[in-house]
Parts: C-alpha cells; structure tokens; sequence
C-alpha cells in the first residue's frame, strides 16, 4: 500500500517524503523569519534544507523550498534592516539560486556511480554563488541596489551553501546508517 519514492539512492515511502518535505518546508520558512540574523546561520540552515531536499525529495517538492526562504526574511524585514526593500529585485533570482543548486547537486549526484558528494555540492554551491553575484554586479552597476548586496548576494551565498552541504552530508550518513542499520535487522 505504500508506494517506495526513489531518491538518489534512499528510498522513502510517501508517507515519510512528505514528512520530510513538511518539515524542511517550516525550517525554509521559520528560520529566517524568526531568527532574522546572522546571514551565515540563516543562510546556511537554509542551504542544508535545499540540499536535504536534493537528496531526499522529489522534483514536485522542490517549489516551495525554494521559494520560503525569501518569503521568511522578507516578512521578516531585519536581514537587509534598511535594505529589504531592496530584497524584492532580488526575488525571482534568489529564487533561481536555489533551484540551480537543487538541481546542479541533484543532477550530477544522480549519475555518480561512486559517492562523490563534496564535488558536486562544491559545483552546486559555486553555480548558484556564481549566478547571484552576476545578478548583484548587474544590479549593482546600474545602480539599482547598494554596495551591501554585493558581499549578501555574493561570498556569503557561497559559504552559506558549502557549509549547509556539509550539514546536508552529516544528515545524510546518519540518516544512511539508521537506513542500513534498519535494514540489516530486517
């Protein structure tokens, strides 16, 4: 009667995906809505909820995790203090960021025979790095944002997603051990 999703390589019967996607779904929202600041905690428990999602979630959940987060701060308006109403241009391109990082990782995750997670959560993090600070330069020189979003939308994005990767990998084992552990005494 339950239906086995396949993700990557473990599997989650419907039930438990939309568990999971429920709570990475509070976390992408309550976090930056209630703590506000520092960007590199918000950020970064964020980032792990994305990668989470790569690994454990389907494509049909992805929307609302990417989209959340932005919701979260700007309905918060403390991050950018000042400078949230300069937040809503960013918008439809944060919201690009994380879809690429979601499925840049998802991708070349997928087609690895052999577990080379840190590579493709470093390509991942440095696609969506890459595509926010064009977005903030272009902005930017044409004098459409502050200087501040340079270093938000740009550095801070980057170690915000490798550090949430590496919480995503430590999730990811203990999870992949429980798993296997369940498995063995089955």
């Amino acid at each position: 009667m339950t239906q086995k999703i396949s993700t990557l390589s473990l599997p989650l019967i419907n039930s438990t995906a939309a568990l999971v996607f429920t709570g990475l779904s509070f976390l992408s929202f309550i976090v930056p809505f209630s703590l506000g600041h520092p960007q590199w905690l918000v950020g970064t428990i964020i980032n792990a909820s994305l990668f989470l999602a790569a690994i454990f979630l389907p494509k049909k959940f992805f929307a609302p995790l990417i989209i959340l987060p932005s919701l979260g701060v700007l309905g918060r308006g403390i991050i950018f203090g000042p400078f949230t109403s300069f937040l809503i241009y960013f918008l439809p391109f944060i919201w690009l960021g994380n879809l690429i990082l979601i499925l840049v990782f998802k991708m070349l995750y997928k087609k690895s025979s052999d577990f080379k997670y840190f590579l493709f959560m470093f390509f991942a993090a440095t696609a969506k790095y890459l595509f926010l600070m064009a977005i903030a330069n272009l902005y930017f020189k044409f004098h459409l944002v502050p200087v501040v979003f340079l270093q938000a939308m740009g550095i801070n994005q980057l170690l915000t997603a490798i550090g949430g990767g590496i919480i995503a990998w430590i999730i990811f084992n203990i999870y992949g051990e429980y798993h296997a552990r369940n498995q063995r005494t089955n």
